[in-house]
């Protein structure tokens, strides 16, 4: 048997669909179809897997005169790997809308994918890691509808730097932005500049309210006290379009 004969039967010997193999393998269906129809070979890291997946050695796979899937393996072993050969990965075998409830793989170049995805790269309703999408995300770079990292996007978002709707970090932009310095239609912060209201120890905006070193605007108070926040919250009635109603008056609130 050719090697794509034998792939063929190995896998629904073990009652694998190609979609399910491809997804396990992390390639696509087409390149199953292919590798079992001897269009094409799998490359050697995916040709372990197999061997690892249906215990049977590399001669059986890749020699036609080698019948017995025990058979001695062609590739000689070694100790040595490489840093994405070292893994751990877990699945649960709860699923939750066709996903594994929780997803755990921390092998370099792989993905983790769940309703609760942990990984170095990570996609999940809520995921951790390194490089993390999902609902709600946490890591170094996240990008979700509520992300907290060193990079954060989201509509919700926190971090050193952060961008989103509403956010919070060291460097901040958003439609309402808080932060050493922040930017926005909104801004608070150190150093804030916000379009329609700015406050700030240097503020600069329609309405600008600074501490005490600068603040530019149609409206400034420096200092400021109740009463001006007072005066900026109705400004704000004025100058602030219907759509951002939302924001003005989340804004409202703390003023």
């Amino acid at each position: 048997m050719t090697t794509g004969n034998k792939l063929a039967k190995l896998r629904r010997e073990a009652g694998y669909t190609q979609e399910q193999l491809a997804e396990m393998l992390e390639v696509s269906r087409q390149s199953i179809s292919k590798w079992e129809s001897d269009i094409s070979y799998p490359e050697t890291e995916k040709l372990i897997k197999l061997g690892e997946l249906y215990n049977c050695s590399m001669d059986y796979l890749l020699k036609d005169n080698v019948d017995e899937p025990n058979g001695k393996s062609s590739l000689p072993h070694t100790s040595r790997r490489s840093l994405k050969d070292v893994c751990f990965e877990w699945k649960s075998e709860k699923t939750v809308m066709g996903m594994p409830l929780v997803h755990i793989n921390l092998g370099l170049g792989r993905v983790a994918k769940g309703f609760f995805a942990f990984g170095l790269v990570s996609k999940g309703i809520i995921s951790a890691g390194m490089v993390s999408m999902g609902v709600i995300s946490f890591g170094i770079i996240t990008l979700g509808l509520f992300a907290m990292g060193s990079f954060a996007l989201g509509v919700l978002a926190a971090g050193a730097i952060a961008a989103g709707l509403i956010s919070f970090g060291g460097v901040s932009f958003g439609v309402i932005a808080v932060g050493g310095a922040a930017v926005g239609l909104f801004a608070v912060g150190g150093a804030a500049v916000g379009k329609y209201l700015a406050i700030g120890d240097t503020a600069v905006g329609d309405i600008a309210l600074g501490v005490e070193r600068h603040i530019a605007g149609k409206i400034g108070f420096s200092p400021f006290s109740s009463y001006d926040l007072s005066t900026a919250s109705s400004y704000l009635d004025h100058i602030v379009p219907w759509w951002l109603g939302w924001a003005k008056r989340i804004i409202q609130l703390f003023i």
